[in-house]
């Protein structure tokens, strides 16, 4: 069997159905709800993948620091660093990388990076910061002129490190297997499985269960910030709302 990179599995659910639901995203401190179809989660991927490659030169191999929580913009970065090759290292120390993402909390931090540095506001539907912070680009500002389809200058291999997160590093085809075999477990056995997920992104397992195993399984995923605010007849509402097949917490 051929090694798989996970930009390949999203390219696959494209072609099958491009309008099904693929990321659900609420945070509720905000109030925010966004949902993505397969097709408006993989044009921003691919608007990101062209920032990436066009605008910050980067290469396959090089390292990305990804300060940013679970987040929809989270799942899209992960996409387009995989689509280019890049290595996303999720939490990862910004002195030691190539380039760095943040979002707001940890602008500080992610200043440490000599590198090219990208600010996310996180705010609702993609808005961008009212005053830009020194010594970073506003993602909000910059990638809606980028390009809505992407290919990479050379192709992505399979077998070359992809992901960094909690010390531990995983290639694309490593990605793919892990995120298959641990699917059944997590209850996504199937294109109607809706993964409701209130784990952080910091994590093997919560990203695992919040964007891997749904991408791998042909299912979805309903992705929630702050779930901790919500009491249990809310969340019982959202799962009933949403159609949530399976949860985790």
């Amino acid at each position: 069997m051929n090694s798989v990179h996970p930009a390949a599995l999203l390219q696959n659910a494209l072609a099958d159905d491009p309008g099904r639901p693929f990321v659900t995203f609420y945070d509720d401190a905000t109030g925010e709800r966004v949902e993505l179809s397969v097709a408006t989660f993989s044009n921003w991927v691919s608007k990101t993948a062209n920032l990436l490659q066009g605008e910050l030169n980067a290469e396959p191999g090089d390292r990305v620091a990804l300060l940013l929580p679970a987040h929809w913009q989270t799942a899209v970065w992960l996409l387009a660093c995989w689509s280019t090759g890049v290595v996303a290292q999720v939490g990862g120390d910004p002195a030691a990388a190539d380039l760095v993402v943040s979002g707001p909390d940890d602008l500080d931090a992610a200043r440490r990076c000599a590198g090219e540095r990208i600010a996310l506001a996180l705010r609702p539907l993609g808005g961008r910061f009212p005053q830009p912070p020194e010594g970073f680009a506003d993602y909000a500002v910059e990638v809606p002129s980028q390009g809505d389809r992407f290919t990479p200058f050379s192709p992505v291999d399979p077998d070359a490190p992809a992901l960094v997160v909690a010390g531990s590093e995983r290639t694309g085809a490593e990605i793919v297997a892990d995120a298959t075999a641990e699917a059944p477990g997590l209850g996504l056995t199937g294109e109607s499985a809706r993964m409701l997920s209130g784990l952080g992104y910091d994590t093997w397992q919560g990203l695992c269960a919040g964007l891997l195993a749904p991408l791998t399984s042909g299912g979805s995923v309903v992705l929630c910030r702050n779930l901790a605010l919500l009491d249990d007849i809310a969340l019982a509402k959202r799962i009933e709302s949403e159609r949530v097949t399976t949860v985790a917490r």
